[in-house]
């Protein structure tokens, strides 16, 4: 018996176990993230790094001028558009439209669910902190609310790793499934990364949103999950 067929025994025999585990690891340390940064902001310990970054990003010689060529700076604001609230309510009545024509209504519910309410957590915690916008480069697009945590950041891995999730249960594939889930995250990174190249959030907003983001869509899921399999015996995830 090879390495690689004994290793894949040894993953069927205590699976059972081991994503409950895994799934509390990450769970926890979207939240322990989160807590870190928040502790870091507020006693200023990121401010230098910060700036450093969104300096770096800029022509020295012109602060409004971001570095690369002009293409790069409207994909951008394409990219950082995916993680506006208009996209992303579209996108989420889309889906729960196609779950209750699927009589999926479970589903559906937690899916708007955990958009909602990531929404409404990110509006408390934007007035709580009522942290500026930066103020070391121009900002690149528009911008109303307070900096800290990204908005943009933490609804894009709310939204993405959930339809992720949703996709995934349909998918007998470890493979595939893990193709679905890691696209997700590249979407909603690249949505955060955004918001710091066109210099309306502080790479720390970025950082806490992208925590926050998957706490909150792990924190529905495991919801979900939990009462499929209490009261509709449903497969797990």
């Amino acid at each position: 018996m090879d390495v690689k067929h004994y290793l894949y025994l040894l993953f069927q025999k205590y699976n059972g176990w081991l994503r409950p585990i895994v799934f509390l690891g990450l769970l926890c340390g979207a939240l322990v993230g989160f807590i870190e940064v928040v502790e870091e902001v507020g006693e200023g310990e990121t401010k230098v790094i910060d700036e450093k970054i969104l300096l770096l990003l800029r022509d020295s010689s012109d602060l409004s001028d971001p570095l690369g060529p002009r293409f790069i700076e409207e994909a951008a604001r394409d990219i950082t558009a995916l993680g506006s609230y208009i996209v992303v309510s579209l996108a989420i009545l889309f889906t729960c439209g196609l779950l209750l024509l699927l009589k999926r209504k479970i589903e559906a519910l937690f899916c708007f669910l955990s958009v909602m309410s990531g929404a409404g957590v990110i509006h408390i915690l934007k007035i709580g902190f009522d942290r500026p916008r930066p103020d070391t480069v121009s900002h690149l697009v528009d911008t109303t609310t307070a900096s800290f945590p990204s908005g943009h950041s933490t609804i894009a891995f709310v939204t993405f790793l959930s339809l992720g999730f949703l996709a995934s249960k349909s998918l007998n594939s470890n493979r595939i499934r893990a193709y679905v889930i890691a696209l997700s995250v590249a979407i909603a990174s690249l949505i955060g990364m955004s918001r710091v190249y066109l210099g309306v959030h502080y790479p720390s907003d970025v950082l806490a949103g992208m925590c926050l983001g998957v706490f909150w869509a792990l924190l529905w899921l495991g919801i979900e999950l939990e009462l499929d399999r209490r009261y509709f015996s449903r497969p797990n995830f």
